[in-house]
């Protein structure tokens, strides 16, 4: 009896409903098709999440070119580009950790610059992002050095007599001095700018032994100034704005007559002999001294200190980036 091979697997179960396998080639028209349709799919895909976005207003029309391009502007600014540069100069020496904000803060110098902030606070200079900001600043924040500024009362206000002249009579400046931009403003500088004046500070020991005690003093940079100001009686200054908001200004009150007022970001306060007063003076800020001629002058020591919440890395970036005569 022969033997018959069985195959009793599906495929030889199935094998004769089934075309010869050596004889069928896939046809070209499905896959075509198939692409087709997702290629369609994709297309309306990109078409919904383009249409769903919200076009910004500084894409719409009407709107100047460098408000929807702030980069190129900043690019094309000359002094945004030596930020940008002394910033990477600052890195290559040292190191990139820590300068996440201070970079944010000079790529975005053009919106800044072109009004996106609001208008009670805009500095002329630099803005640092991400820092909290008030017109005014708890004595907690700098307590070390506005203890020290006010333990120091009694020497500044004896130094300062012993430099000061009739501001009302008319006669000449004496050395040292400096008139401001408006009439009955005047100041004496110990350091203006970053810069110590030698002689103003031989002039003022004791006060210059004072600032030599604060922690945060800013006297390496731009932004650090300190000095006697003067406001005479009858004189308004006008509102103006600070270069930075990474510095809080301390005003020691040395002789406060009646009449005087400070206005930060539209919250007025006032002055008062021996005591400190912290503000951050990149808001909107005026100064006016309405007593009569007979009350004397409005006399302060300005000293200007580091914004608390500005990370010693960014301090020193700070100070290479705005260096004096950089």
């Amino acid at each position: 009896m022969p033997c018959i091979m069985t195959d009793w697997g599906l495929h030889g179960l199935f094998s004769p409903l089934l075309p010869d396998a050596t004889s069928w080639r896939p046809r070209p028209e499905p896959t075509i098709a198939v692409l087709g349709s997702l290629a369609l799919l994709f297309i309306w895909y990109c078409y919904r999440v383009g249409s769903g976005q919200a076009v910004p207003a500084s894409h719409q029309q009407g709107v100047p070119t460098e408000e929807r391009c702030p980069r190129r502007t900043l690019q094309s600014d000359a002094t945004n580009q030596r930020l940008y540069r002394s910033l990477r100069d600052y890195a290559k020496r040292y190191s990139w950790s820590g300068m996440n904000r201070l970079h944010k803060g000079i790529r975005d110098q053009a919106h800044y610059q072109l009004g996106e902030r609001l208008a009670i606070q805009k500095p002329s200079a630099f803005y640092l992002p991400d820092l909290p900001s008030a017109p005014y600043f708890p004595r907690e924040s700098q307590r070390h050095d506005v203890e020290i500024l006010e333990l120091s009362f009694p020497a500044i206000l004896r130094e300062f007599e012993g430099i000061a002249w009739d501001f009302a009579s008319g006669a000449p400046m004496l050395r040292g001095w400096t008139a401001n931009g408006h009439p009955g403003w005047y100041s004496y500088y110990l350091y203006r700018q970053g810069e110590c004046i030698a002689q103003n500070c031989r002039s003022c020991p004791w006060t210059y032994r004072a600032l030599s005690a604060l922690r945060t003093f800013i006297n390496a940079n731009r932004f650090g100034n300190a000095c006697f100001s003067v406001l005479q009686p009858g004189t308004v200054l006008p509102g103006t704005y600070g270069p930075t908001n990474t510095r809080v200004r301390c005003h020691l009150g040395l002789k406060v007559p009646p009449g005087c007022e400070l206005v930060v970001g539209g919250e007025p306060q006032c002055w008062s002999e021996g005591c400190c007063l912290l503000v951050d003076d990149s808001f909107l800020h005026t100064t006016a001294h309405n007593g009569s001629p007979t009350d004397g002058s409005r006399v302060i020591f300005i000293v200007d200190l580091w914004h608390p919440n500005v990370a010693g890395p960014e301090r020193q970036a700070l100070d290479y980036i705005f260096a004096p005569g950089r």
